[in-house]
This record gives structure tokens, C-alpha cells and sequence, in this order.
């Protein structure tokens, strides 16, 4: 299993974070290749259960995985894990540290982006492709574009929360 682990601060307590969070639709604003999210299936009143539909595009590829939310802890983490074709699973989490506001912030939180997954568990038939291009082949491209990937979604959600864009100190805890 490959793991992607990478944290940032953003200057606001936990409650005002969360909610951009669990906002899966909202996701395509963040990433180039997040074409859409739709949501497949409703959750409890927490979110566990909802089931999302993403819509991914690079290159001459695409393909929709499907995500659950499987656990909420409101509003310090969201776990979730995909439902077909690949074995993945991921968190975020949100922890207050005050101690990380700038001056004349009053306060800050640290969010966490974790995935957790085994790029060679995909499903060569869930994904139409070329002529004469293997499965291989698109792992070996795909997973090195992962990480900034999931750097871009982490700046222009801190974005989205503070309201406006700022230098964003990444912290990169684990790559594959």
C-alpha cells in the first residue's frame, strides 16, 4: 500500500473548517482533474453512508469512482474509502493549534490529507484504454502526479475557507 499524508494550517478553528470538508461537491472547484461529484446516495444525519460519484479525466482517460464516507467525527475528521475497482481509502482531519496564528489572527487549525492505497489492486477493465497502452503504463504516469495533486486541492481549499489566497506552507508527511 502507497500512503500520501500532508498537512497545512489554516487560520480558523475546527467548526468553521469541517464544513468544507465534507462538501464533496464542491471538490471540481479544487483540482483540474475532478471533472464532477455527484452524490449517489445520502448518508445518516452525520454523512456516514453518503456515496459519491467522481467524475476523473486526464489525458485521454477517464473513469468515475465511487466513494463512501465511512466514519465522521464532527468536526475533527471524515473517513472515506472507494467502493470499486481499487482499494484506497483516505482521511481528513482537522486539529485545533492556536499556537499557529499569525499575529492578529486570533486563531488557527491544522488540516491532514491522508490516502492510503495499492495502485496495483485497479481493475484493468474499468478503464477504456488506448490502443496499446497498458494499465501499467497510466500507474506509472498517474502516481507521481498524485501528491501535487492532492497539494493543489489542500491550497485552494485553505483558500476557500480563509476567503482569500495566501502562501501555504505544505507539510508533506509521507509520499509513496
Amino acid at each position: 500500500m502507497d500512503r500520501i499524508l500532508l498537512s497545512t494550517v489554516v487560520h480558523r478553528p475546527p467548526e468553521d473548517v469541517f464544513p468544507y470538508v465534507v462538501a464533496f461537491t464542491e471538490y471540481p472547484r479544487y483540482t483540474e482533474h475532478l471533472e464532477s461529484v455527484r452524490k449517489r446516495r445520502e448518508g445518516d444525519a452525520g454523512g456516514v453512508g453518503a456515496i459519491y460519484d467522481l467524475r476523473l479525466a486526464w489525458w485521454k482517460l477517464g473513469y468515475t469512482a465511487r466513494s463512501e464516507v465511512v466514519a465522521v467525527d464532527n468536526p475533527h475528521s471524515l473517513e472515506w474509502e472507494l467502493r470499486k475497482d481499487i482499494d484506497a481509502r483516505g482521511t481528513w482531519r482537522v486539529e485545533s493549534e492556536p499556537e499557529a496564528a499569525p499575529e492578529g489572527v486570533e486563531t488557527a487549525s491544522r488540516i491532514y490529507f491522508e490516502a492510503v492505497y495499492d495502485p496495483h489492486s485497479a481493475d484493468g477493465n474499468a478503464i477504456s484504454l488506448p490502443r496499446f497502452v497498458s494499465l501499467d503504463w497510466v500507474i506509472g504516469k498517474v502516481q507521481p502526479r498524485l501528491l501535487e495533486e492532492a497539494r493543489t486541492v489542500v491550497q485552494r481549499l485553505v483558500t476557500d475557507i480563509e476567503g482569500e489566497p495566501r502562501e501555504v506552507e505544505l507539510r508533506v508527511h509521507e509520499t509513496p
